[in-house]
């Protein structure tokens, strides 16, 4: 399942797995895993950015990463531009002024 994460806008995707199981009463019940463990069912407010820890994580439909791959992080931080910065304020005439 695709989350984007509200504090820092970091976009991942979470792996979940439904198994149905009947209990005591004959039941079905719907157990939730995720990495294994049992979770609770993808919702904003359950789910932690993996980056900053927030829970403001806002949910995608399933496959939507996939229709977006703008918005999947590279995996290696891309090199830094070494074009010098120039300021578009122009610099006072007079030195006393700064």
């Amino acid at each position: 399942m695709p989350f984007e994460c509200r504090g820092c806008w970091h976009v991942w995707e979470e792996e979940y797995v439904v198994g149905h199981v009947h209990d005591r009463r004959g039941r079905e019940r719907e157990i939730w895993l995720r990495r294994g463990l049992p979770a609770l069912p993808p919702s904003p407010g359950a789910v932690s950015c993996p980056r900053c820890g927030s829970q403001q994580a806002t949910m995608f439909p399933e496959g939507y990463l996939a229709r977006h791959p703008e918005l999947i992080p590279p995996p290696h931080p891309s090199e830094p531009d070494e074009t010098p910065l120039l300021s578009p304020v122009r610099k006072p005439l007079h030195s006393w002024l700064t």
